[in-house]
């Protein structure tokens, strides 16, 4: 399994760099004091596993994740254990080290992330399972993906939308297609992504999807049809 750092205090690279040193089935390809440093490397590079800082001086651990395609296992390291709830926003984080951490505490991160890149990436029964919890409110709720009939952008916010609640947070419609299976989801609309396993029919410019009904844009209807293959 091989991983990078990216962390801008010396210290907590010496811990990482000692902690992993010790694990013989782990090899560390590189360690960054800052995200657009390790962000060449990742253009031209993959790895299995990022320790990666919550507070960078560039960008923060948070969006940069959301800036990477098909982003690594990520375990997030911080010194503000707030940070660590909002961190479980993005399914990509496995696990999240408070420093200081022990090296049991290092070593249990480790097993998360080797769960996870173990876990088969084409498997139709895992993928339809695969969750995240979501930061509504100062409670975290827990969505399993599939599950999700669609997803609404109100300016800044984004509601995504089950059949059984409806959770509205500061997020964006890119940011969720960056997450989510492009077979299954599918843009509609500027303003909405749909889940096709829900929908029910389509009418004019409107597409149903479990009796909501959903307006699709102009410049959207001609990709979806086709999607759905319909002529």
């Amino acid at each position: 399994m091989t991983c990078i750092i990216i962390e801008d205090e010396i210290p907590a690279q010496k811990i990482i760099k000692n902690y992993v040193s010790k694990l013989p089935n782990v090899e560390l390809l590189g360690t960054f004091n800052a995200a657009i440093e390790a962000n060449s490397f990742l253009n031209h590079t993959t790895v299995d596993v990022v320790f990666l800082d919550i507070n960078l001086p560039d960008i923060s651990g948070i969006d940069f994740i959301k800036t990477i395609k098909n982003p690594p296992a990520i375990v997030m390291t911080t010194a503000y254990p707030d940070y660590a709830v909002r961190s479980f926003e993005l399914a990509t984080i496995v696990d999240y080290l408070v420093k200081p951490f022990s090296f049991d505490r290092f070593l249990k991160a480790i097993n998360k992330a080797k769960t996870r890149i173990e876990k088969p990436a084409s498997s139709t029964e895992n993928n339809t399972q695969e969750i995240l919890f979501l930061n509504v409110d100062k409670t975290l709720h827990k969505i399993v993906l599939s599950d999700i009939l669609y997803l609404e952008s109100d300016r800044n916010y984004i509601t995504v939308a089950t059949k059984n609640q409806k959770l509205s947070y500061i997020d964006s419609l890119k940011n969720w297609m960056a997450k989510l299976d492009e077979t299954q989801f599918i843009q509609v609309h500027k303003s909405y992504i749909v889940n096709r396993r829900f929908v029910d029919k389509i009418s004019g410019n409107e597409i149903y999807v479990q009796e909501n009904r959903i307006p699709i844009g102009r410049t959207y209807k001609q990709e979806l049809l086709s999607i759905l293959n319909i002529t």
